[in-house]
């Protein structure tokens, strides 16, 4: 059992790297801000909005918080352990080899499932984008067959996806429907990641320049047509609510909104990419973080104050949606919107794909992955076998899943390891203070976290007294999921309390565990199965394959049983 948890101390020698450092602080804010600023604010925000209403954007700032603590803890550790690998780096050093590997096998989940959602945003763009031109794209070329199919079975009233359905050949008997511009900008980005950081980076920071400058564009616009009655709109029982599907249906949301912060994380990736990263990669981080919370809360009231939440629904393309014909009127914006949508969506896509292949290179560094996953190319300095076989863990999926699915899926995972990344920083003793180097405060929750976590309680409480007054009443199967999860949360931070009091836990990392521990709770039992079968197939390959071939077993490193 002790051999599952061995931990891999690093010392910042254990290999060369062979990766060019080309970025520096900006580049790493710029590539912050491509990940979190694209299907977030041009896709995920409009399902979102329709779920929670206005008040979604309480869920944005408990977000927000979230990610603010736990890139507080991904910055500590990129401090002390500059080496790509992200969260599975970091649970290597802190809590072992078996857990290093679930979330290593998490991070592949959130960076290719990830881009699969991205993939198909950016064709839903792209494909409106055309035909504003006048150029139409046959209905069955524009999604995937899943997407085509649950659409007719359930007689939606997507008009696109039952057509797509309705008018695809057939080839050996099977309805070919296939989402050809997604599988495009899929291989067109493996291929730019594939050539080169330097490349890739110049790329993205000209193309995040413009997407900040429509973003703004939106806001100056937009805030002319804003109505503030629709902030509070007449909910069912025809009462006026800042949350008309109250806090349950704000909760409901918390797949989407998460997905739009998705990415400050990978770039902990690009530590061997990055000049001076144990500086660096902190101060990036963090930036571009603050950076695109203000954004997206700015954007979630102007989109709720121009058009009734109600609207959202079913309505892929939100930022363009509002100055349709139908609501604000104006076309030219409509059409600006859409063409910078399709430049904000490739920065993500961009930004995953490079961190995806540097995941598998860790992995295949410490024996956990084959050997070939850790190869560079000779002249592009880049892992390209990884790469490509990111390219294609990306397209093979786009044939046959959709994006409901894959949003739940990427999102659960997310959480899951920025929960074990708050965690690991519990467990990592003090480090000697260096100039230069970014350091976490240390701040003793022995009596702030209980006075906290209990004030918070009784002020959600008074804040919204109806939940704990229906908290055994369940009405319908989800409501029942969210109380059951609040249920095991408020057990789990009991638990908090005690061990911040007896063990002078640190504050901050805390405080991001219990952030991320609190959004699990909006996850459904759909969502857990999943997760769980992902899990089971990434443990299967560990024990057949990576727990023999682990470095640990070979190497005289130290461990720490």
């Amino acid at each position: 059992m002790n051999q599952l948890f061995r931990r891999k101390h690093y010392t910042g020698k254990e290999h060369k790297s062979e990766l060019i450092r080309a970025l520096g602080t900006w580049d790493i804010v710029f590539f912050g801000l491509a990940a979190i600023i694209g299907a977030g604010s041009f896709s995920s925000l409009g399902e979102a909005i329709f779920r929670g209403g206005p008040g979604v954007i309480s869920l944005y700032i408990i977000c927000a918080v979230a990610c603010a603590f736990t890139a507080m803890s991904y910055a500590e550790f990129a401090s002390r352990i500059p080496t790509a690998g992200s969260a599975y780096t970091y649970a290597y050093a802190s809590f072992g080899e078996l857990i290093a590997w679930i979330i290593g096998w998490a991070l592949i989940m959130e960076y290719s499932f990830g881009n699969i959602y991205v993939a198909f945003s950016w064709s839903d763009y792209f494909t409106s984008f055309v035909e504003r031109l006048g150029f139409g794209i046959p209905d069955y070329l524009t999604t995937s067959y899943t997407e085509a199919k649950k659409a007719f079975m359930a007689g939606s009233q997507n008009q696109e996806l039952v057509n797509a359905w309705k008018s695809a050949p057939i080839i050996a008997g099977i309805k070919f429907i296939v989402d050809i511009p997604a599988l495009i900008i899929n291989a067109l980005i493996t291929w730019l990641v594939y050539i080169g950081i330097k490349e890739s980076r110049n790329f993205n920071n000209l193309l995040v320049i413009l997407k900040l400058a429509v973003i703004f564009l939106i806001i100056a616009v937009g805030i002319f047509y804003i109505n503030s009655e629709n902030w509070v709109p007449t909910n069912n029982e025809g009462v006026k609510s800042f949350m008309p599907n109250g806090f349950t249906g704000v909760m409901s949301a918390v797949a989407g909104v998460f997905f739009a912060y998705i990415g400050f994380d990978a770039l902990s990736v690009l530590s061997e990419e990055t000049k001076n990263p144990e500086k660096t990669l902190p101060k990036g981080m963090i930036i571009s973080l603050v950076l695109s919370t203000a954004i997206y809360i700015v954007l979630t009231l102007i989109l709720t104050g121009i058009v009734d939440y109600r609207k959202f629904e079913g309505i892929g393309d939100p930022l363009s949606f509002i100055f349709a014909p139908q609501n604000a009127n104006i076309p030219w914006m409509e059409f600006v919107v859409s063409v910078t949508a399709i430049v904000a969506i490739t920065t993500v896509l961009l930004v995953f794909q490079m961190g995806q292949p540097r995941i598998w290179m860790s992995m295949s560094r410490d024996g956990l992955m084959p050997k070939k996953f850790a190869e560079i190319h000779p002249k592009y300095k880049t892992p390209s076998f990884a790469t490509i076989i990111t390219g294609v863990a990306v397209g093979l999926p786009i044939l046959f899943t959709d994006k409901t699915f894959i949003l739940d899926f990427t999102s659960i995972g997310t959480i899951f390891a920025f929960v074990l990344v708050n965690g690991g920083i519990l467990l990592m003793p003090q480090k000697e203070k260096l100039k230069g180097r970014f350091h976490l405060p240390y701040i003793n929750a022995k009596y702030i976290f209980p006075v906290l976590f209990i004030g918070g309680l009784v002020g959600f409480y008074f804040w919204q007294p109806e939940f704990f007054h229906n908290l055994w009443n369940i009405t319908d199967e989800h409501e029942g999921e969210f109380r059951l999860s609040i249920i095991i949360f408020l057990i789990i931070n009991l638990v908090l309390v005690v061990l911040s009091y007896l063990k002078n836990l640190s504050l901050i990392p805390l405080l991001g565990l219990t952030s991320c521990l609190y959004l699990l709770t909006g996850m459904t039992h759909n969502n857990w199965f999943w997760f769980g079968l992902w899990f089971i197939i990434g443990l299967g390959i560990y024990f057949f394959y990576g727990k023999k071939n682990s470095k640990l077993n070979t190497e005289n490193i130290e461990t720490n049983n």
